[in-house]
């Protein structure tokens, strides 16, 4: 009952957050010295067209029917429609999510094969040369800024060697002779869902520069507290009862220790996964990907309103759940952690 509890308590958080987020974007929109009424007339509107452009938008309302009625929109799945593209915002939302999820989704499996298995052997043996390397991992991946190492990466791999390419999701070979099936719209996935190999190497090839430059905090922020996890978590009494019991130092790790040191991991991973889909904007930029991040810059820039509410919800729903998960999960691995 404890848990319903829990859960209960947390989903009543989480919408509490989600309406929050949703007023103060709301307000600072409407703060902003712009007059979205003209923005969407178009260039060179007239008078009439501004006011018949703000009538339309319900801006001539007070701001309480306007927040209530964006609110109502939102609930029935209506963000309306962007300034710049005049298309209903979800359906842009549902073109570009998939290219940033795909491309967060990769950076978080990258910090998860690389982050904890170094923390974990840098814990188990604190002070030897595994440890020191893992040191030199974590200050870099979270010290070194995104775009320096984006534009390295670049000059490295593509002008340099001409092993990656430099931007966009696949090549323009692959668009005409071999184009990959839209299904749930990461490319990945929907070319070894349809047997696309060829697409899926192509794909894959254009994934690797943008994960890496994304992955490289997490990886840092992983492999730093996996070692401290580890470090903690091995001189716990059931580690040096399961020693003196005479088991391996192998199987001790394996065994008993990975498990506990790993579940704080999951909420630096969670938040890592929240923290890429707002991170992802700059890099997306950089790499010319085609996500969400690109969008809501070019909204930005055009100070498309819709846009930037529309965009700051999904991200906090996406943070809201993803929290949720991570503590169930935690509670999961964990057993000394009680939900109530």
């Amino acid at each position: 009952m404890s848990g319903f509890s829990y859960l209960a308590r947390r989903l009543v958080m989480a919408v509490v957050v989600v309406v929050a987020v949703s007023i103060l974007t709301f307000l600072v929109v409407r703060i902003v010295p712009s007059d979205p009424a003209a923005l969407f007339a178009g260039p060179r509107p007239t008078q009439a067209q501004i006011t018949q452009a703000r009538e339309r938008l319900g801006l001539d309302q007070p701001l309480p029917l306007q927040y209530l009625a964006f609110a109502g929109r939102v609930l029935h799945g209506d963000f309306g429609v962007s300034f710049k593209t005049r298309r209903p915002i979800i359906s842009d939302i549902g073109t570009f999510l998939p290219a940033t999820l795909e491309l967060v989704i990769a950076s978080t499996v990258l910090s998860l094969l690389i982050g904890v298995p170094i923390g974990a052997l840098a814990g188990a043996r604190p002070g030897g040369w595994i440890d020191q390397a893992s040191r030199f991992v974590a200050i870099a991946g979270v010290s070194v800024p995104t775009f320096w190492l984006a534009m390295i990466l670049q000059l490295f791999f593509f002008r340099q060697l001409g092993w990656l390419p430099l931007s966009g999701r696949v090549a323009q070979e692959t668009t005409l002779f071999n184009p990959i099936a839209s299904i749930t719209g990461l490319n990945t996935l929907d070319a070894l869902m349809t047997g696309n190999w060829k697409g899926f190497a192509d794909a894959a090839w254009h994934l690797i520069l943008p994960a890496v430059t994304l992955a490289a905090y997490p990886i840092g922020l992983t492999t730093r507290m996996m070692r401290a996890g580890m470090i903690e978590t091995m001189q716990e009494k059931h580690i040096l009862a399961a020693r003196a019991l005479g088991h391996s130092e192998r199987f001790i790790l394996f065994r008993y220790a990975l498990k506990v040191a790993f579940a704080p991991n999951l909420t630096v991973l969670g938040l890592s996964f929240a923290y890429s889909l707002t991170g992802a904007f700059l890099v997306e930029v950089i790499f010319s990907w085609p996500g969400l991040g690109r969008y809501v810059t070019d909204a930005i820039l055009n100070v498309d309103f819709p846009v930037i509410m529309a965009v700051t919800l999904v991200v906090t729903v996406f943070y809201v759940v993803i929290n949720l998960a991570v503590d169930l999960l935690h509670a999961l691995l964990d057993p000394r952690i009680v939900l109530q």
